[in-house]
């Protein structure tokens, strides 16, 4: 049976607590989920198992993963060190009708205004099956690393709205970079180009950088 949404984030923790330490194969045993051999072809696996077991409802829509409660929720692979292993994807970035929105209404904020972090252990040696689950913790931004997402955010969306999209690279941004988010080269979508007129080009996302998310891990353990 599909576990139910929690009606608190009391209730939400103490299912958190619940499975940690548990392996990814356990888990996903106890739910009758399958486990892939490797995650290459199945990237968003952990992330569906782990919103699935904790109840969230959002799916794909542009809200917290947890609605009622106004939770995000982010898996973080980690190495052995306790250092994370890629960039978080936090959300989509518009590329269309960008003019007049603002920070405070866009949809990166409403998803990092409250995250629920859960750090796997996600080295590559390790097959997914094994993968231990950590300790799920509650994280909202200061309001120092609020002003360095909006300063981003601000920055890399002016050139989008200038139709300058296409120099927008992984390199920049201090924390948070805007990067194609595609299955292959062929999904495009249309963009303001450089002339006001639509352009086609790779969909984008918006992704925490490693050296903000390891900030955020070295604070919660001190690290």
């Amino acid at each position: 049976m599909r576990p139910i949404k929690p009606a608190s984030i009391n209730e939400l923790m103490q299912r958190v607590d619940a499975i940690a330490g548990l392996t990814l194969g356990q888990l996903a045993e106890q739910y009758q989920f399958k486990t892939p051999d490797d995650l290459l072809r199945e990237k968003g696996w952990t992330g569906q198992l782990i919103e699935y077991v904790l109840g969230a409802t959002a799916g794909s829509k542009p809200t917290p993963d947890f609605e009622d409660l106004g939770i995000e929720l982010k898996t973080l692979p980690i190495s052995f060190k306790g250092k994370p292993l890629e960039t978080t994807f936090v959300s989509v970035t518009p590329l269309l009708n960008v003019t007049g929105m603002t920070w405070q209404q866009s949809t990166v904020r409403k998803k990092l205004n409250h995250v629920l972090w859960l750090p796997i252990l996600g080295e590559r040696e390790i097959l997914p099956f094994h993968r231990t689950i950590g300790s799920g913790f509650l994280w909202q931004p200061s309001a120092e690393q609020d002003a360095l997402l909006q300063r981003d955010w601000e920055e890399q969306m002016e050139l989008i709205a200038l139709g300058r999209v296409d120099e927008i690279s992984g390199h920049l941004g201090d924390v948070m970079q805007i990067r194609p988010k595609a299955a292959n080269s062929k999904a495009l979508t249309d963009a303001i180009g450089p002339n006001g007129q639509i352009i086609q080009t790779l969909p984008r996302g918006f992704y925490l950088k490693t050296s903000f998310t390891g900030e955020i891990l070295k604070q919660q353990f001190q690290l």
